[in-house]
């Protein structure tokens, strides 16, 4: 069975060989390398093509592409979304503390948090008491924060966006 060699072409080619240690080898021919990934039944690996001369490594090339697509899997699950909460104007006492609740669970997860009040009728009205709704429901978090966003009126929505 020949070992895998990606991007090898070059039989007379020196590589700087790296064992499934992570131990320099040292500097081989491609085929004392491929040969002595041979002998240890793993596979070799071009890991910096670019480098001069190129750098291989001695290794399992499954369990290699395995731990590389579980590693890409963390990355993707660690981003942060945007979580929305609606406010309105006439909102009660206890609303605004379950709300406030709400936005200090979404902070401390690591994510961004939208809060938004929308008029709705002749509530269009009472801009300025909206924008003062929003910044009085800022200032009571008991949360350090960030505003990423300023308060800024969209139509007939009053929005800002708060991080950690």
């Amino acid at each position: 069975m020949i070992p895998k060699s990606i991007g090898l072409i070059n039989r007379l080619e020196l590589l700087n060989v790296i064992d499934d240690n992570g131990e320099r080898v040292g500097i081989l021919p491609l085929d004392q390398a491929l040969v002595l990934a041979q002998s240890k039944s793993l596979d070799l690996v071009e890991v910096s093509p670019l480098a001069k001369p190129p750098v291989c490594k001695i290794l399992d090339y499954g369990k290699f592409l395995y731990q590389q697509n579980i590693s890409k899997q963390k990355s993707k699950s660690k981003k942060t979304e945007i979580k929305g909460i609606r406010i309105s104007l006439k909102i009660g006492e206890h609303d605004i503390q379950f709300k406030q609740k709400q936005a200090i669970k979404f902070l401390e997860q690591g994510h961004k948090v939208k809060v938004e009040l929308r008029l709705k009728g002749r509530e269009r009205a009472f801009k300025p008491q909206a924008r003062e709704k929003v910044r009085e429901f800022l200032n009571t978090l008991d949360f350090e924060y960030k505003e990423d966003k300023k308060i800024e009126q969209q139509g007939n929505t009053i929005t800002t966006i708060i991080t950690k």
